[in-house]
């Protein structure tokens, strides 16, 4: 059965017991969404929990009924008079925007119709397990001056195994919560009152992690052939008429003047590497040419958007973006997405998803351009034997991409990786390199991130390990605590070993008991807590306490940091 075709049924029967509970309700739209579905309603009082308990009692009703779904198709001036009598004005602005002269309708029950073009289930009865999920309000088609519906959302699954499984998920999920546990932990906080919303602070904890990420990210792409590059963070607004972002971005885009001229906070990386492309005459032998930068941007995010690390205004992406000659292409294409796979895995994520994006209905450069491009894409997934979905409409206005989710430990899809095809911007900022012949010709652009938004995947990294970060990536690899005082001169040489060894460790000599200390630090999620006590100091030992596992009992110092200097450097 259709995973998506449960879901969507599974919502108009939510919209069926809605009516019969609140005939005033006004319907909007149902469909099904990623693990579920959601249905948007005009009604006068809010929903409340206790509703969404008398919702689902009624949708039982309406499903051991077993009622079918009666698919109808009529004239769209007959739809009109059907749901101008029903008062279904949300309904009737739909049909208005249709284009088809005939449209469809399902009927269920003695009453219920909704305006669908299916298909659906045969019945309703096939409904075997569903729950209601939570209430949130939502502009009618996501315009602000438009009305504020209410919308519920719910999920749908084919056992009722599924469900249990997937609702565990949702308490884990809540549990993971990176600004939980970004907060508890010291990583960062997001400020509202005092520096404006959408703004992240790290703070030293955080700071730390992320600089790990860089250095390593760094070092991997001038292992690759990258150059590192840095640009201003803002620069004159007729860059970004050029670009095309002015005119198809504007909205997200942070402006200000000064001396009469119009600035731009950059939101994107790409113009800037352009310029840098520009400042020399490039020969067919230079190319590729790989820019890549630890970009910060800046995008003017709606409030209600904003969430955490994963929605913020002030961000860093590992951007790169690529230069190469039409032959080069798809080699290069292949080359990011293996480059993508493998850096994903050092940081343990083993499963993904991949998006293909065509062309939107808003873009610049030619249907020609758009074509080559998106066969560019796909021909390279395609001789990498990958399997991919097409997310039609949803590329860039200046080019398709290839977007690769990260899937988590509890299998929710994270946005990172995307690689695009541009043959738009090239053409706009009059790029171009010497060919073998002498004559000057235009290079192809790759846009491409790895991780992405650095605050979105140390998000997504945070949930993932629920805190607990591989030793590798822990702010904290150790922590050294002597049982009493007299030992710790050789608590202090032991850490001083460790940072020898290129470890970070901390050592935690307070005047509380050894058990407060180590729990404290277990809540802290330290991969390593290391008791010294007589024993441990008179044979140059440390009593070994592993993150998850628990005791290890006594090693030697000298073994434990060839232990630890291993694990560290093989990323386990």
């Amino acid at each position: 059965m259709d995973i998506n075709i449960l879901r969507h049924s599974c919502s108009h029967i939510m919209a069926q017991a809605v009516k019969e509970l609140w005939p005033e309700a006004k319907l909007g739209i149902g469909p099904s969404i990623e693990d579920g579905f959601y249905y948007d309603f005009d009604k006068k009082d809010p929903f409340t929990d206790g509703d969404l308990a008398n919702i689902e009692k009624k949708m039982q009703e309406i499903i051991a009924k077993d009622e079918p779904f009666i698919r109808q198709e009529m004239p769209k001036k007959g739809a009109l008079e059907l749901f101008k009598k029903l008062k279904e004005d949300y309904k009737l602005d739909l049909i208005n925007s249709l284009p088809d002269e005939t449209v469809s309708v399902y009927k269920t029950g003695n009453n219920f119709v909704d305006l669908c073009r299916g298909p659906h289930i045969k019945s309703t009865g096939e409904i075997k397990a569903f729950k209601l999920l939570s209430i949130a309000g939502a502009y009618w088609h996501g315009i602000e001056t438009n009305p504020m519906l209410q919308r519920i959302y719910g999920t749908c699954f084919e056992t009722q195994k599924e469900l249990d499984t997937y609702l565990q998920n949702i308490e884990e999920a809540k549990k993971r919560d990176h600004r939980k546990i970004g907060s508890a932990l010291g990583f960062f906080d997001i400020y509202h009152e005092s520096a404006g919303a959408g703004v992240v602070f790290y703070h030293p904890k955080g700071a730390l992690l992320r600089t790990l990420i860089e250095d390593y990210e760094k070092k991997e792409h001038l292992k690759r052939g990258y150059d590192l590059v840095i640009t201003p963070h803002f620069m004159d607004s007729k860059l970004w008429q050029t670009s095309g972002h002015l005119e198809y971005y504007k909205e997200n885009m942070f402006c200000f003047k000064n001396d009469n001229k119009e600035f731009v906070i950059k939101p994107m990386n790409c113009p800037g590497h352009i310029l840098i492309y520009k400042s020399h005459t490039r020969s067919y032998r230079d190319l590729p040419i790989r820019y890549f930068e630890l970009g910060t941007v800046y995008r003017n995010e709606k409030a209600g958007v904003l969430h955490g690390l994963l929605r913020v205004r002030g961000f860093t992406q590992d951007d790169a973006h690529i230069f190469c000659l039409p032959e080069q292409l798809k080699a290069e294409i292949k080359a990011v997405i293996d480059f993508v796979f493998d850096t994903m895995k050092v940081f343990g994520f083993n499963d993904v998803s991949i998006e293909l994006s065509t062309r939107p209905q808003k873009f610049i450069g030619s249907e020609e351009d758009w074509k080559s491009a998106t066969s560019a894409l796909e021909e390279s997934l395609k001789e990498k034997g990958l399997s991919y979905e097409v997310n039609e409409g949803d590329g860039a206005f200046y080019g398709p991409k290839i977007d690769i989710k990260l899937k988590d430990a509890l299998n929710r899809k994270w946005q990172c990786a995307t690689v695009q095809c541009d043959f738009a911007l090239p053409k706009r900022f009059d790029l171009e390199y010497i060919d073998s012949d002498g004559k000057a010709k235009q290079p192809i652009m790759l846009h491409r991130v790895l991780l992405g938004s650095l605050e979105r995947f140390i998000g997504a990294l945070l949930e993932h390990y629920a805190g607990a970060l591989p030793l590798w990536l822990s702010p904290v690899q150790a922590v050294v605590i002597p049982l009493k005082a007299d030992v710790e001169l050789y608590a202090k040489e032991v850490k001083e070993k460790l940072e020898e060894a290129g470890m970070r460790a901390k050592i935690d000599s307070r005047n509380e008991t050894l058990q407060k200390r180590i729990r404290e630090w277990e809540v802290d999620r330290t991969p390593y807590i290391l008791v010294i006590g007589a024993r441990e100091a008179k044979e140059q030992k440390v009593s070994v306490r592993k993150r998850n596992v628990g005791d290890q009992g006594g090693m030697a110092l000298a073994e434990f940091i060839e232990k630890i200097k291993s694990e560290a450097a093989n990323r386990e």
